[in-house]
Order: structure tokens, then sequence, then C-alpha cells
């Protein structure tokens, strides 16, 4: 499977973390919370900037889960739909030439699910196949690549899209002050993405090109770790789980899961000439980064991404992608890892593999 292109889409409403700060100091418990608090919070999240679906004023206005969800479904579609089209015009395809769709959600829920709006749209066929990835959260945009090169393997002659889309400001609770929901309102961002990849059987010479295939994909489900991330459904709606406890997971597993994974295709740690690593937070980057002994240049795009639009959960790992094909092109040849975390607690290993005609550069996500 060859990756064709991945692109980024922000909403319109951009605030640097500061402001950020202070406006939801009075959503979040109308105002009783200690400032002090959740300033400290905020300024250690590694985030400078983020960009909110919503005019900032509007959080405090915003009552209830459904009023939340109904918003959620409208500007999901929205930025989905554009992430979408934007890959497939980088890729050179238009929305007939799609088989399959799979599009990744865990911050409001749709029934008909997102792909099926996304679709009418952006205007896909009437038998494209839709695949919707629910409640993966972090992982998912890796896991969606993954399961498009699934996917592709069985239909080689076809081209798969993946859209993922996170409006994380949405779910941030105004009655909850606990630890989970103070770190997530400085942590999380909303956004969207979109790859487009096409089987190994697909076209002649003038077909489209990538920069990247997919050689393989890994799974790992980690014991006993089902309250370590994710959310709990409530009357108010999403209320967030997240446990201190994520970067320890981490050093604990990833080394072991990565080398056993690369060993299987005959390569080490110094084989991976590039990480594409999901920008969990600065403890997790870490974690990552010291527990596979890189140096911080390998995980730099990714701390990076942190900082200049927050952690956008299932659609992080992919805006890294992006920012890697465009500003560090992989030299041709050279093997790269695509990884991220998520609730399970889980992780999904990609191996990626630079092609030998990769002679575009991405531009902007």
């Amino acid at each position: 499977m060859e990756i064709l292109a991945v692109r980024g889409a922000l909403p319109p409403h951009q605030h640097t973390q500061a402001r950020i700060t202070e406006a939801f100091q009075q959503v979040i418990a109308r105002g009783q919370l200690d400032e002090r608090v959740m300033q400290r919070f905020h300024a250690n999240a590694g985030v400078d900037q983020r960009f909110l679906v919503l005019p900032i004023e509007r959080y405090g206005e915003l009552e209830d889960f459904g009023q939340a969800n109904d918003l959620f479904i409208e500007h999901a579609t929205a930025l989905g739909a554009q992430a979408l089209e934007d890959a497939l015009k980088a890729a050179d395809l238009t929305p007939t030439d799609v088989d399959q769709i799979i599009c990744a959600t865990v911050t409001g829920l749709a029934i008909p699910s997102l792909e099926a709006r996304i679709a009418s749209v952006v205007g896909l066929r009437p038998d494209v196949r839709r695949v919707p990835l629910v409640g993966l959260g972090c992982v998912a945009g890796a896991a969606g690549v993954a399961r498009l090169h699934d996917y592709l393997l069985g239909h080689p002659d076809h081209v798969a899209v993946l859209v993922t889309v996170e409006l994380c400001s949405l779910t941030v609770q105004r009655d909850d002050v606990s630890v989970p929901n103070l770190v997530a309102s400085g942590l999380f961002g909303d956004g969207a993405a979109a790859v487009v990849a096409t089987g190994s059987g697909r076209g002649g010479p003038a077909s489209p090109r990538g920069q990247v295939e997919v050689l393989d994909s890994r799974s790992r489900l980690y014991p006993d770790s089902e309250r370590t991330m994710g959310f709990d459904v409530s009357h108010r709606g999403l209320r967030i789980v997240l446990d201190a406890e994520v970067p320890t997971i981490v050093g604990r597993y990833i080394r072991d899961d990565v080398e056993r994974f690369l060993a299987d295709h005959g390569l080490t740690l110094d084989d991976v000439g590039f990480w594409v690593c999901h920008p969990g937070g600065p403890k997790v980057i870490d974690a990552v980064r010291d527990a596979l002994g890189l140096d911080d240049h390998a995980v730099a795009l990714t701390r990076e991404s942190l900082a200049r639009i927050g952690n956008l959960s299932s659609a992080s790992v992919l805006h890294v992608l992006a920012d890697t094909l465009r500003e560090r092109p992989p030299e041709p040849g050279s093997h790269g890892l695509l990884m991220a975390m998520g609730p399970g607690f889980c992780s999904e290993l990609v191996l990626l593999r630079a092609t030998e005609h990769a002679d575009q550069t991405e531009p902007s996500a």
C-alpha cells in the first residue's frame, strides 16, 4: 500500500494557550476554580496555541451533551470533508475514485456515522464501502492507517481513504474540577486529517505515486489497563478518564513491542530512519524517546506539533506524518515507524518505507 497524500484541516478560531486558559477559567466550575491550579496544568502541557471549533466565548453557553453533540456533528462533518477534499486533490484523484472510506472519531456520536455524512458532502460513490472507527481515541490515526493497509492487501487495485476528526473542546466538562479534566482542557485541540492510499495493483506508470508505503502493522492491548484512558459517558457528556501512569506504561512496554515488531522484518532500532510519533503530551513524548533510546531530533516534529496545535487525539499523528513528508522527506528506501497509543490501553505500530520514486515534497498540511 502506498500513501498518496496526507492533509490536515484546522478550524478557524486560533488562540494562544494563555487566552484559552483565561477563558476556560470562567467555564470550568463557573469561575470557582483556583486560577493558579489551571494555569499550572496548562503551562505544563507543552502547548503554545490551539485551534477551536467554536468562538471562545461560546463555550460558556454550552448547557448539555445534546447541544454539544449537535455542534459536533455539524462541524465534524464540515472539517472532515475539507480534509478529505484537500487530500484527494493533492493525490490528483476525484471523490468517485474512492472505493473505501474509514472514519475515526471519539469526541462525539453520530448515527448515521460521520463517514456517511462526509461521503454525501464530498460526493463519494453510492457503493463506497464505509467503516466507522469509534472509541479508539488517540491511537486511531495509526490504527486507521493499519486498517487501510489490511483492506488494500485484499483489494490491491482500489483507492481507500482515512478521515479522522476530533473536536476535543466540545468534551470539556464544566462541572468537573478533577485533575484529568484540567489536564485535558489544556492539552487537547480540535482538528481533522485525511489519508489517501492505493494498493499495489492500481494503475500504470502515469498513476499517482506516494512518498511512503506501508509494509506491515501490529496492535498491542496492554493488560489491566481499561481505566488508563478514555471517556465515561454521563448525562452531561463525555467525561475524560486519564491516568497519570500513562507515561509509565509507555516506558514499560514500548521498546519491547517495537523491537519484536522490527525483528520480524529483519530490522533493529538503528535501521529506523524516521519516527512519526503521536504527541500525547510532554511526558509521553519523553517516555517514548527515552524507552527507545532516541535523541531529541527524532521526536522534534512531534513536540513541535504539540506546541503548534495541541493534541488532536486521532488526527495528531497524521499531522505529524504530513509534517514529516513536507519538512523532512525521508531518504528513498529508508524505513520509518508510525506509532500511537490510546484507550484500551493499547498501541499501534505501522512500519513504513520511503518509496524509491519519491521525488515530490508534500505542501503544507
